[in-house]
């Protein structure tokens, strides 16, 4: 029987490692982790993350050939391919600090694997690593060989939260990248047949090591190119009062360019863009491509400027302060059907608002209050450290409710903002909330998913993102 390990049993290890236990019953699956919690969670009906269909995939193997163990060592030297999920944060600190990733839990896996290992091992990187790490790891393994044959390969994941399992199900691609020798590509035809019972082949795309970990960097960066590209274009829509739904509807029907990730919005979050584009600019500046890293650079600067955008409308607005002002938040995950906050935009506007003083009650369907308070209190990049590194203590959020109903959020506001697109904000009853709400009230949409005209004649002023202005915010400032 074959035996795949999958060290890290967060949002990439846990949904992957389900699904090929589901699709390959006489592979023996283990997901393993040093976060007793995390596997407590995880051989529990609580499963420690949301994904819509998850829980049905991993009851129906769990026990059987899926396994959650916090055994590391045991499970590693037994496995013939080894998964590395581990964190890859941003650097805070020395060489490269605030760009370059820091390959401190790769490197201890690796370490850890050449320690335990008793037969020759099928290593895979299925983090999102910086281009060459393979090398790195390959170098660690190969120094404390013992005898024992290495081969690694990079097979990067390309799920998008909150359809991470059809995306599993149903991948437009599976990218194996190895080794152009005898033996790295029997290592790929080794993991390529695993996926084969499930993918068709001709989606199993096999590279050298190189290309297959710069393109999970180069798709990324070419999706949030296209969010920042839209979001630019919405700060000149609502400037001349152009629809940037129209714009991006127009635009979209090139076939060049295709309709999707064209949705303006208050800004991309997920732990993958901005870490991968700052990535992605570290290696292009220690290459000598200053220009082509200034290039990247700009996706996150007109990010960061969608947000700040976003803030100074809500400020603006409100006759130019919201100090002492109750202010609703509708979603906190970065996007629908996950309960992901991390890198979300809601943490950069509730922290602008928190900023000039508002009081903020904030309602996810699927984000608990001690996640938000955590995020509201963390550094840049503390969030992709394990949990006994972040910050216990919230500090900073003592103006902040956190509550679990949007008319509650809502009750005695002056402005409600919508931060998430959950399907459950597109059909709540907005003259109830318009009746709870301080006069006059607003709704700053930041996601484009309200009905604006119905929304005005029930009586709010209205701001979404990249639309025609409502007439009371015509001539106040959109960036301070």
């Amino acid at each position: 029987m074959v035996k795949i390990c999958c060290i890290g049993a967060g949002y990439v290890g846990g949904p992957t490692m389900a699904v090929i236990a589901l699709k390959c019953p006489a592979i023996e699956v283990a997901v393993v982790d040093i976060s007793v919690a995390r596997i407590t969670a995880w051989n529990s009906d609580q499963l420690p993350i949301y994904e819509p269909g998850l829980e049905d995939v991993v009851k129906q193997c769990r026990g059987k050939n899926l396994f959650f163990s916090t055994d590391v060592e045991k499970h590693v030297s037994e496995a013939d391919i080894i998964f590395v999920s581990v964190n890859t944060p941003t650097k805070t600190r020395g060489l490269g600090a605030g760009k370059a990733a820091d390959l401190t839990y790769w490197e201890s896996a690796a370490r850890m694997i050449a320690d335990v290992a008793k037969s020759d091992k099928i290593v895979v990187e299925k983090s999102t690593v910086p281009v060459k790490t393979a090398e790195a790891i390959e170098r660690i393994l190969t120094h404390n060989s013992k005898g024992i044959k290495y081969q690694i390969l990079s097979n990067p994941e390309f799920l998008a939260e909150g359809t991470a399992i059809e995306d599993l199900f149903n991948p437009d691609r599976v990218l194996i990248g190895g080794r152009e020798t005898p033996d790295g590509q029997k290592a790929i035809q080794a993991l390529k047949s695993v996926y084969a019972h499930w993918v068709p082949e001709e989606r199993i795309i096999c590279t050298n090591l190189w290309s297959a970990e710069l393109s999970k960097l180069a798709a990324n960066a070419f999706l949030a190119q296209r969010i920042s590209s839209v979001n630019a274009m919405s700060a000149l829509c609502e400037a001349t009062g152009a629809d940037v739904a129209q714009v991006a509807h127009a635009v979209g029907k090139d076939t060049r360019i295709g309709p999707k990730f064209l949705n303006a919005s208050v800004g991309f979050g997920g732990s993958c863009f901005q870490k991968d584009i700052l990535n992605l600019v570290y290696i292009c500046e220690c290459n000598g491509l200053t220009e082509v890293a200034n290039y990247w650079k700009q996706v996150i600067k007109v990010n960061d400027y969608q947000k700040n955008r976003f803030v100074n409308r809500v400020v603006s607005s409100m006759f130019n302060t919201v100090s002492g002002k109750k202010i609703a938040i509708l979603g906190f995950a970065f996007k629908k059907d996950t309960g992901d906050t991390r890198e979300t935009p809601a943490i950069d506007v509730c922290k602008g608002l928190l900023g000039d003083k508002a009081r903020l009650s904030i309602y996810d369907p699927q984000v608990t209050e001690d996640q938000i308070k955590r995020d509201l209190s963390m550094n840049k990049f503390d969030w992709d450290h394990p949990v006994h590194l972040q910050p216990a203590s919230p500090l900073s959020v003592k103006e902040l409710s956190v509550v679990w109903d949007a008319y509650e959020a809502a009750k005695d506001a002056h402005g409600l903002c919508i931060l998430t697109e959950w399907d459950e904000f597109k059909t709540l009853d907005f003259q109830k909330l318009y009746d709870n709400m301080q006069k006059p009230a607003f709704v700053f949409d930041g996601r484009n998913i309200v009905d604006v005209k119905k929304l005005r004649e029930i009586g709010f002023i209205v701001y979404s993102v990249g639309k025609p202005l409502d007439p009371w915010l015509k001539d106040m400032p959109a960036v301070a």
